[in-house]
């Protein structure tokens, strides 16, 4: 369908440059009707381009309107003052629908190709398990990773933990500094996480709007707290670093954890709202 689209759309502009060529070769034939060819060149350009913002049944009201007005005088010459019909008569009400067909299947192509393009980039988002900023996993690979991972605590008797952290005024920061410190601040926070944690643990953006990362970690409520305190000491140095150089604002995180439980938290999307439940409890 993608293929067709393309072949239409391309031998749609091909056929117009083709039509402007004969179009300019038979304008220009004649000196005596130079003006009378311009005048009917710029109609035929702009119902084209009405056409192509509007749709092919505007288009073809707007042909029939022509044909009527452009025959009528036709007939008005032949009859009232004895004119001969010549192909400068034909040549019109011949080619301003083809000029407006032309670019109807130009434009329809055109169309079709960008609704494959964004249905594809919808589809693309839906199935990314990375967060295209930080390169970490996203929402839709925690609920992948977490589901196995709920079912080998529930079989071994593993003890995971969920911790969840986000910036505390983070849209009100958002007004106040420019977009590059911004990122440079979710990198920053992207950094002191994943050193914080050991390397079978896993770190996820759960989201981007307002981000809040996902630490799951294979410890119990206790073994969370000292990584919660891991990662508070290394943001109160990265801050005074930040404040001594370049960057005069200071970060604060609102962190909250809660451990697997099969009863109280039996889903991922469960778990998640638990652990976000906690962060309303650290102020």
């Amino acid at each position: 369908m993608r293929r067709n689209s393309s072949l239409i759309s391309d031998g749609g502009f091909l056929l117009l440059f083709i039509a402007c060529f004969v179009t300019i070769m038979f304008t220009a034939r004649d000196p005596n009707l130079y003006l009378q060819n311009i005048i009917f060149l710029n109609v035929a350009f702009l119902i084209a381009i009405i056409t192509y913002f509007t749709t092919i049944t505007t288009g073809l009201i707007l042909n029939i309107l022509f044909v009527f007005g452009y025959g009528t005088f036709t007939i008005y010459q032949t009859v009232v003052q004895g004119d001969v019909v010549t192909a400068q008569s034909y040549f019109w009400l011949f080619m301003t629908p083809v000029f407006t067909a032309i670019t109807w299947m130009f434009t329809q192509a055109s169309k079709q190709l960008q609704e494959q393009n964004d249905m594809l980039t919808k589809k693309n988002a839906s199935l990314a398990t990375m967060d295209e900023s930080t390169n970490l996993k996203n929402m839709l690979s925690f609920q992948k990773d977490t589901t196995v991972f709920m079912a080998l605590s529930d079989r071994y008797k593993i003890p995971l933990t969920l911790l969840v952290l986000n910036v505390k005024y983070w849209h009100e920061l958002r007004r106040m500094i420019g977009e590059e410190q911004l990122n440079a601040a979710v990198y920053n926070i992207t950094t002191i996480s994943q050193t914080s944690i050991r390397a079978n643990d896993s770190l996820y953006m759960l989201t981007q709007d307002n981000p809040t990362w996902g630490l799951l970690l294979f410890t119990d409520r206790d073994g969370a707290d000292i990584v919660m305190n891991r990662i508070r000491s290394r943001m109160i140095e990265m801050n005074e670093t930040e404040r001594s150089s370049r960057n005069r604002f200071e970060l604060n995180l609102r962190m909250g954890a809660f451990e697997y439980n099969a009863e109280e938290t039996p889903t991922p999307l469960e778990w998640i709202a638990r652990a976000r439940k906690e962060l309303e409890y650290d102020v």
